[in-house]
């Protein structure tokens, strides 16, 4: 049996709420940057992917020797993990003697939050004020790795506008 319409069940016309839509009213460059620009406007390059089966020792040695703060982990062009200077005082240096010869796999944050390159730089921002990551893949619309923001490229983009005010 079909249960009887109300008066507060009455279908009308669609209104569109974009109809009057106004454009958003920004405070400044920065503001609008960080609400319009996509996350490219950040240097996001270079950065360095390495397999899962690469030791904890060797990556480290790679994260020496290119004076870099982070490693994307990649599997099947799949970003699977993150392999960074907190993962080595967290999960190596209280017993790096084990865990040197280990692959990385074993000591890396699995599953890393991350944005597109679609995303707007705000989004990207949040993500490391918010949830504290001080590194954050950068993503295709494919999935694959095309770069990384981190605390020295948020800042030099951040400069830019500062400097502006003055």
């Amino acid at each position: 049996m079909r249960p009887k319409r109300g008066p507060k069940d009455v279908v009308t016309e669609f209104q569109d709420p974009l109809k009057n839509y106004d454009p958003p009213i920004y405070e400044d460059a920065l503001q609008r940057s960080l609400a319009e620009d996509t996350v490219d406007v950040i240097q996001i390059r270079p950065f360095e992917t390495v397999p899962p089966t690469m030791t904890v020792k060797e990556a480290m040695q790679m994260m020496v020797d290119l004076d870099i703060a982070c490693l994307m982990i990649v599997e099947n062009d799949r970003l699977i993990g993150v392999f960074s200077e907190r993962n080595v005082l967290d999960n190596v240096a209280p017993d790096y003697e084990a865990v040197k010869g280990k692959p990385i796999r074993a000591v890396m944050t699995k599953d890393p939050a991350s944005v597109h390159i679609t995303d707007n730089v705000g989004k990207a921002v949040n993500l490391m004020a918010v949830s504290g990551f001080r590194h954050v893949p950068i993503l295709d619309v494919d999935e694959k790795v095309t770069g990384i923001v981190g605390p020295r490229r948020v800042t030099a983009y951040l400069q830019k506008y500062f400097l502006q005010k003055d």
